[in-house]
């Protein structure tokens, strides 16, 4: 798969884990497993750029003696999901075309 097309269904995938609820690494990798492979390496990179887009906030919280990030999604982050959305039509209806072209050989 290309390397930006991944990056960018990755980043969303991290947004949509963080929708509905703050969660923190190891229950977003968890979250994700049915889904997509995910290193905490990988994740915390993906972390780190979208906070830098202002697409989630992140805040630290005591939990069992421990300090532990807790990442929530912002308007902005609410906003690429819905543009990813949209878009994913356009790449439907791309794929739809090569399926058709491929059950034509």
């Amino acid at each position: 798969m290309d390397a930006q097309l991944k990056r960018g269904l990755l980043d969303i995938c991290v947004l949509a884990a963080i929708k509905d609820e703050d969660s923190y690494g190891y229950k977003i990798i968890k979250d994700l497993k049915p889904y997509a492979e995910l290193s905490e390496s990988t994740l915390y990179t993906i972390l780190k750029r979208l906070e830098a887009a202002e697409m989630l906030t992140v805040r630290t919280a005591e939990h069992d003696g421990r300090l532990r990030k807790y990442y929530h999604i912002t308007p902005g982050g609410i906003a690429r999901i819905e543009e990813f959305r949209e878009e994913w039509e356009e790449v439907m209806k791309i794929y739809r075309f090569v399926i058709k072209e491929e059950a034509d050989l």
